[in-house]
C-alpha cells in the first residue's frame, strides 16, 4: 500500500494512493497515520477494507489537494550522518565505523511540496536527499539484523535540510543546523515493504532550479536499513510512526567548490525510484 494524507496542514486526512490521479479515504477507519494506527496493526487492517473500496470503484480524485506528509507527527526523528561513502569523501571526513547519530526536531515534517523556510541569520542552507524509514512496531533491544525488517512499516522520500554554519560553526552540534521549521519535507507517499522490492537499488536524485545537483543510489549505503534499525535499538526504543533519516548522496551544497547554498525563490525538486518526487519553494525567514 502506499499511504498517504491530503489537506490543508492540520487537517490532513489519511488516504491510500491508488494511481497517480485518485485514492481511497479511509478517514472513517483510522484517525490518522500515527503511533496508534501503526502500534495497532493498522497496516494488516486496512488491507481489505482497500481493496474492497478499490474494486467497488470507491476512488476520489486528487484534484489538485494540497499532500501533506504521509506520517503524522512522529515521536522521534532520527537521521544517521556520512551514510555514503562518497558524501562522506566529498566533506573531508572518514567514513564512520558506526552509524553517526543525531536528532531532529518533529516539527520540522511538513508536506513534499510545502515551502522551505530560510531561517533567521542563516547563511549556508543546504538540500539532502534521503531515504527514510517509518518504524512499524514498538521496538528495543532486536536480536539480528534480520529481525529489524518486520519492525518496519515503510519508507519515504526526505528532504533532510540542514543549516551548515550552525551546524558545523555553532559548536559542532547537528541538531541546531538541522531544526528549523520546515527542514523535513517528506512523502509524497509511504510505501509498505512489499511495494519496495529492492531497499538496495533505488535511485536517488535531487535539482535545484533545474540543475541536477545529487544523484546516487541506496546500494553504495554505509550502513543499510535493516542494520539501522536494529543498531539504533539497541540504544534507545524506537516507537511506531517514528521516522528515520538514512543518509544523503554526494553533491549537497557543502561539497561543490565553488560552495552553494540555498536562496530565498530557489527551487528544489527530488525523488527516489518507488518513493515519489516532492518539489519545494525556498522562501526567506519570518
Amino acid at each position: 500500500m502506499y499511504l498517504m494524507r491530503v489537506g490543508a496542514p492540520g487537517a490532513e486526512k489519511p488516504v491510500v494512493r491508488v494511481d497517480d490521479d485518485r485514492y481511497v479515504d479511509v478517514s472513517d477507519l483510522v484517525t490518522d497515520f500515527d503511533e496508534a494506527f501503526f502500534g495497532g496493526g493498522g497496516l494488516r487492517l486496512l488491507a481489505g477494507p482497500v481493496a474492497e473500496r478499490i474494486a467497488a470503484g470507491e476512488t476520489e480524485p486528487f484534484g489538485g489537494r494540497r499532500i501533506g506528509a504521509p506520517i503524522a507527527r512522529p515521536h522521534q526523528i532520527l537521521c544517521i550522518g556520512l551514510n555514503y561513502r562518497d558524501h562522506a569523501a566529498e566533506t573531508g571526513q572518514a567514513v564512520p565505523d558506526e552509524p553517526i547519530l543525531f536528532t531532529k526536531s518533529p516539527n520540522t515534517l511538513v508536506g513534499p511540496d510545502d515551502d522551505i523556510r530560510i531561517p533567521r541569520g542563516s547563511t549556508k542552507t543546504d538540500w539532502e536527499v534521503e531515504l527514510g524509514i517509518v518504524i512499524g512496531s514498538r521496538t528495543s533491544y532486536l536480536d539480528s539484523v534480520e529481525d529489524a525488517a518486520a519492525a518496519i512499516a515503510g519508507y519515504v522520500l526526505v528532504n533532510d535540510v540542514s543549516e551548515r554554519a550552525f551546524q558545523i560553526e555553532r559548536g559542532g552540534q547537528w541538531s541546531k543546523g538541522k531544526s528549523a521549521e520546515t527542514f523535513n519535507p517528506a512523502g509524497p507517499w509511504l510505501a509498505t515493504p512489499d511495494e519496495v522490492p529492492d531497499v538496495l537499488g533505488l535511485d536517488m536524485w535531487l535539482d535545484v532550479n533545474g540543475v541536477r545537483r545529487q544523484t546516487g543510489n541506496t546500494r553504495t549505503m554505509v550502513f543499510d536499513p535493516y542494520f539501522i534499525v536494529h543498531y539504533l535499538s539497541q540504544f534507545m526504543v524506537l516507537e511506531p510512526g517514528d521516522l528515520i533519516n538514512t543518509g544523503t548522496p554526494p553533491g549537497v551544497g557543502m561539497g561543490h567548490n565553488p560552495q552553494i547554498w540555498l536562496q530565498p525563490g530557489d527551487v528544489v525538486e527530488l525523488g527516489i525510484d518507488g518513493l515519489g518526487s516532492g518539489r519545494q519553494r525556498v522562501v526567506g525567514p519570518r
